[in-house]
């Protein structure tokens, strides 16, 4: 049988439709074989090698770095006993690998195509490729239940073999051997494409055997390596203080010497360069990702700030240097400064990433590329000053890559305009890792790449809560995930934020963390959507202060309320001529609460009944749209595949 030994608790089952196919498969190479022997005269063309009959120890002793640390009934067979002449595996494409391109992927030579036939891209390339059936526990701790690769080492991405159409009909057919005139041996093929960005490392593909839960390799590529791998890429900006004078770029490097970032009219600034490395994640009785399977080396991480700027204005800047190379001249604008009449931002949680081609992938969030697509066509048309994105930033959760695969989803939108974030439970959270709740969700991250990846004006390292002011806006930006309790350090600074607002230069206070304190959508009874303690401990801190409106993340769909406290309304919002509800802070009562986690994850469908403080709930992907002056906050829910406004509202004072 071709596929990989299974467990002998496996074994009293009746062969599968797929299991039999391994067996045909497994004769067709030997009657292959057979024919070699009996139908050639000559030896040397017809007769196979010991390597070709698949000498197993052989094979696996070279293509597989199994470490020692690793126990022995994680490790299976890995090579299919296929002994298949012909079988081929290769890529189309430039001698090196740009820094973005869609690479082919063709398998030639299959005897019998399978349904569970497969290619796994993997980095680096010396990645132990040997199937792991116990790593299923490292996507389920992350909160992932699809089935995925089970790899010791986890692939960047997977497709099946069956994506090409014509793979199991075999309509790309090939005669490899003819007897008397006639085709007695003929092999199918399949092309597949995969999108591949520089993440500094080799890459191969491999096929595979046996599907992604019981994996044997059939045929391995050759190795191919990125053109530049020190390649200064993947920049974003972000605001340092409340001034409009100063923007923070970031970037990611194969190099670890310095760099600079070059703006303006000749002024440059030089990169302070830093990373993490394994040994800075978290882990437990269980391996997390992060620390074991998941891993990817980040390269370097620059960062650096632009300074002596103008608010409200158009720079050009580019990052890089002599050795490494340098990223293309981009375009930004700063954000207004705070105290300024006029603000628009653009808002939302819960993006990650999505592929760009077929690909299986650990965490995908369907909704991201419509998302962050239509953003980029708000920003280009210079009517947005700056991003908000509150939590659940990349989804990676300990599979390191994918932070990479992030960065570049954004980069058109986070290069060009400040990209402000929050920390999430996908960021932060692990087991003894100080959070206040002890789910694995940040796959071992520990909040670690996230902070080196975004750095905002935080007072330090894993304290990450700041305020910023923007046009007429205070933000206050928390976390959920570090304690809120009362008298703890972040609560005695929010308090201390909030109560020292000046009304009169930033009328509005907008107030943002990751976990809602509403939501109609209940989540499980062990991990429910709403904490009552966060709620209990941090809601009259809101009303105390008398924030406008408050934004959350984490639930994935967009909800808004009235006027609330204690789950109370406290004012209703009336129409206007158009029909749009409008809040009248002159006579101050409560928040309006906004979720708005509909980014990218897979929506939470939001139920048809809910309590009276709930008055709008949309399950569709999108993004919040606030256009703010200093007498008026509008607000609207903006679908990204309509580019329809599902819900609007307006905030205004005397």
């Amino acid at each position: 049988m071709r596929s990989c030994q299974l467990p002998s608790t496996m074994l009293s089952s009746p062969p599968s439709l797929m299991e039999s196919s391994h067996f045909l498969r497994l004769f067709l190479a030997f009657s292959i074989i057979f024919l070699g022997f009996s139908s050639s005269s000559s030896s040397s063309s017809s007769h196979l090698s010991s390597r070709e009959l698949g000498d197993i120890t052989f094979e696996y002793r070279n293509y597989t770095a199994i470490h020692e640390f690793r126990l022995l009934n994680r490790k299976r067979s890995i090579f299919c006993p296929d002994p298949n002449p012909y079988l081929q595996i290769n890529i189309t494409s430039n001698p090196l690998l740009s820094d973005d391109e869609f690479v082919t992927v063709n398998i030639s030579g299959v005897l019998l195509p399978a349904e569970s036939d497969w290619v796994a891209m993997i980095s680096p390339s010396h990645a132990n490729i040997s199937a792991c059936p116990f790593n299923a526990i490292q996507y389920e701790q992350t909160g992932d239940l699809s089935k995925l690769p089970l790899l010791c080492h986890y692939p960047v991405k997977a497709q099946y073999a069956s994506k090409d159409p014509d793979y199991l009909s075999c309509k790309k057919k090939t005669c490899q051997k003819y007897v008397a005139g006639k085709c007695r041996v003929s092999t199918c093929a399949a092309t597949l494409s995969f999108h591949v960005i520089n993440i500094r490392t080799d890459i191969k593909f491999v096929f595979y055997g046996g599907g992604f839960e019981t994996p044997c390799i059939l045929k391995i590529s050759d190795s191919a390596t990125f053109a530049n791998p020190q390649k200064p890429l993947y920049g974003h900006l972000s605001s340092t203080d409340s001034t409009g004078k100063s923007m923070r770029v970031t970037w990611v490097s194969g190099d670890k010497q310095p760099q600079k970032v070059q703006y303006g009219d000749g002024q440059s600034q030089t990169s302070q360069v830093t990373t993490f490395t394994q040994d800075n994640m978290c882990s437990w009785a269980v391996k997390s990702p992060a620390s074991d399977f998941g891993w990817h080396d980040p390269g370097y991480i620059h960062s650096a700030v632009m300074t002596r700027l103008k608010p409200s204005t158009q720079f050009s800047y580019r990052y890089g240097s002599d050795s490494a190379g340098w990223s293309d001249k981009i375009t930004f604008r700063t954000p207004p400064a705070g105290g300024s009449d006029e603000v628009k931002i653009v808002a939302f949680g819960d993006m990650g990433k999505a592929p760009r081609d077929p690909s299986v992938e650990h965490y995908i969030q369907p909704g991201s590329i419509s998302v962050i697509e239509a953003i980029a066509n708000e920003v280009s048309s210079g009517n947005i000053d700056s991003i908000f994105h509150i939590g659940d930033i990349s989804y990676a959760t300990g599979f390191l890559v994918e932070w990479d695969y992030f960065l570049h989803l954004i980069n058109p939108v986070a290069s060009t305009v400040s990209y402000m974030t929050a920390i999430g439970n996908h960021e932060r959270d692990y087991v003894s890792s100080g959070s206040v709740y002890i789910t694995p969700d940040s796959g071992g991250e520990c909040g670690v790449p996230y902070e080196t990846y975004f750095p905002m004006p935080t007072a330090a390292k894993d304290k990450p809560w700041y305020s910023i002011e923007q046009g007429s806006i205070h933000f206050t930006i928390i976390s959920t995930e570090h304690d809120w309790t009362k008298n703890s350090e972040q609560y005695n600074w929010m308090n201390k934020d909030m109560a020292a607002v000046d009304r009169s230069k930033t009328p509005w206070l907008v107030f943002t963390g990751h976990r809602p304190m509403y939501s109609s959508n209940g989540g499980s009874v062990i991990i429910p959507s709403v904490d009552k303690k966060f709620v209990q401990a941090v809601e009259p801190l809101l009303l105390a202060n008398k924030v406008d409106l408050a934004l959350f993340g984490h639930v994935h769909n967009y909800e808004r309320t009235c006027a609330v406290y204690r789950r109370d309304c406290k004012a209703m919002p009336k129409k206007d001529k158009n029909g749009i509800d409008i809040y009248d802070n002159s006579n101050y009562s409560a928040p309006v609460h906004a979720v708005i986690g509909m980014a990218g994850f897979t929506l939470d469908k939001s139920p048809s009944n809910a309590d009276s403080w709930s008055l709008v709930r949309v399950s569709e992907f999108g993004y919040v749209r606030v256009h703010a002056t200093k007498k008026e906050l509008n607000f609207e829910f903006v679908n990204s595949s309509t580019k329809k406004v599902e819900d609007s509202f307006r905030i205004i004072k005397a």
